[in-house]
């Protein structure tokens, strides 16, 4: 939990590193809250046969909390890929389906670079 409070407290740093398990323990709390609320409110996405006029408005709030995390997700994981050596820029090699997510993903894994590097000091210290 203090990651994903930490995360949030850094809510636009796009500067510095940011550790492994910072960005997973983010990863994971987001997934959790989200599937929560989705549950909890009953975003029911993928119903055609409802019509939008009886959607439940409380269906808003995933979204809201969806797009009210977003920039510091962005950020987080911009910090990750600094913590690895490379440019925030890496970040839209996602745009492409599929490759784009799996180079990512191997990316967020790897362990962080001895000492310090471009981005900053190693957080592990």
């Amino acid at each position: 939990m203090n990651y994903y409070l930490e995360a949030l407290k850094k809510y636009a740093v796009f500067h510095g590193r940011a550790r492994r398990a910072e960005y997973w323990w983010f990863v994971l709390f987001n997934v959790i809250i989200s599937v929560a609320l989705n549950t909890i409110f009953g975003a029911r996405g993928g119903v055609p046969e409802e019509p939008l006029a009886e959607a439940t408005p409380l269906a808003i709030i995933p979204a809201i909390y969806g797009l009210g995390i977003l920039l510091p997700a962005i950020a987080v994981a911009v910090r990750r890929l600094h913590d690895t050596g490379r440019s925030g820029w890496w970040i839209f090699i996602g745009l492409i389906p599929l490759v784009g997510w799996i180079v990512l993903i191997v990316f967020y894994v790897q362990d962080s670079d001895a000492g310090d590097n471009a981005y900053g000091p190693n957080p592990k210290t």
